[in-house]
């Protein structure tokens, strides 16, 4: 099969994946993932599909890549939408800084399960490793934790508290996955390091990214004043996510020293435009009329893009290892941030409790990072390894994520029988 039937088909698939999943009561990305892993080129995909498992081949996973970078801009972009000047002012500085403490609990607490890991394991977990799950350890998957509360009807000081902290708490990983990975590259990459490396580049990478997604936002504000049907204003929002894609994917192509956070800038286009103008609202409901076959062909490939033959390598006992430390330690420095933040700030008692409990749950922006870092790493074990590592404990989040939101939510009284 050509790369147009096999997008077909891992759409096919992925909406097949969704009716099942209504029917187990799991979120649809759980769904995305395992109908990837299924029919990608290691399982079925190399027999019915066409898919191919060699790096290069019309049909390899690689080869449509591309389309997970598009769904990344797009759920960046949506993430700055989320920065809203009166939503934050709204929400006030209680949630920030619980938003800024548990997500940054959970990387320092996984960076630090990690570093112990590191001296047993040494060369089969680098440090350039370690920052990259820390960063991505950051981020929280909101769409499973809000359909519990809407499924239960969840009230109370704890959803209050909730709702805003995973609408900020993607943002904040994105930022400490730009520092965190800018370093982790270096480190993985050269031998001899320097300060150039370590502090410079990364720091120009971060704040080149944001210079570039401020004056596209800008840009396209001021567009608008040309363009008024709805339709070319998605296509003007449309048009500067491609261009930060593009320019992100040239950088790597001619191995620039610094290259183009996509995440980054896009999310700063967002937030650049959503306050610049003040009927942004319903292009915005546009674009996310365009974006879910993007979100699901992600999902999908993400799925498909995992060798589960690693699994049976002989690194399979280091990999589970490190994913059990992972998924364990990101909910130990979740709660934990949570809990102190929470009552530094004198919440409610059962949001200090309780409200760590709900943050479990991760899976688009955790894998978009995961992907990000497999396509970064010039090491293959390290690429497979990363998204192995995510992918399998995102799955373990999404069955179990939901079940222990819906048992805390009961617990401090906010789901009512």
């Amino acid at each position: 099969m050509n790369q147009i039937l096999c997008i077909a088909l891992a759409l096919f698939v992925g909406l097949l994946s969704s009716r099942l999943m209504k029917l187990l009561r799991l979120p649809n990305v759980t769904g995305y993932l395992i109908a990837g892993i299924i029919f990608g080129p290691y399982v079925l995909g190399q027999y019915i599909g066409g898919w191919s498992s060699t790096p290069g081949s019309e049909t390899s996973i690689d080869s449509i890549k591309w389309i997970s970078e598009i769904a990344l801009g797009f759920i960046a972009f949506t993430i700055g939408c989320s920065f809203k000047k009166n939503a934050l002012q709204r929400v006030g500085k209680k949630v920030i800084a619980i938003t800024i403490f548990e997500a940054l609990g959970g990387a320092i607490i996984t960076i630090g399960a990690l570093l112990v890991a590191h001296i047993f394991l040494k060369e089969q977990l680098p440090i350039s490793l370690i920052l990259t799950f820390g960063a991505i350890a950051c981020a929280t998957a909101p769409a499973a934790t809000l359909m519990v509360i809407k499924q239960y009807k969840a009230k109370g000081p704890v959803v209050d508290t909730l709702i805003p902290v995973v609408a900020f708490d993607d943002a904040v990983a994105l930022i400490a996955f730009a520092i965190l990975f800018s370093i982790a590259k270096t480190l993985a990459g050269k031998s001899s390091i320097n300060v150039m490396d370590i502090l410079v580049w990364p720091l120009v990478e971060i704040l080149g990214s944001l210079i570039l997604g401020t004056i596209l936002g800008f840009a396209i504000s001021f567009a608008f004043k040309f363009f008024k049907s709805r339709a070319n204003r998605s296509i003007l929002i449309i048009c500067a996510i491609l261009i930060v894609i593009g320019l992100s994917m040239l950088g790597k192509y001619y191995k620039w020293p610094f290259s183009i956070s996509s995440l980054l800038a896009c999310m700063m286009i967002g937030a650049i435009f959503i306050n610049a103008r003040e009927d942004a609202g319903r292009t915005i409901e546009r674009i996310d009329e365009i974006t879910p076959p993007f979100y699901m062909l992600f999902f999908v490939i993400s799925g498909a893009s995992l060798d589960i033959t690693i699994f049976g390598s002989k690194g399979a006992l280091t990999l589970v290892i490190i994913a059990l430390i992972y998924a364990i330690s990101r909910c130990v420095g979740k709660w934990t941030g949570a809990y102190l933040s929470a009552k530094a700030t004198h919440a409610e008692p059962t949001v200090q409790k309780y409200l760590g409990f709900t943050l479990f749950p991760q899976a688009g922006v955790a894998i978009g990072l995961a992907t990000t870092a497999n396509q970064a790493f010039t090491d293959p074990n390290l690429a497979s390894l990363v998204l192995a590592v995510v992918l399998t404990s995102t799955i373990i989040y999404e069955l179990l994520g939901p079940v222990i939101t819906k048992i805390a939510l009961k617990k401090a009284g906010e789901i009512t029988e």
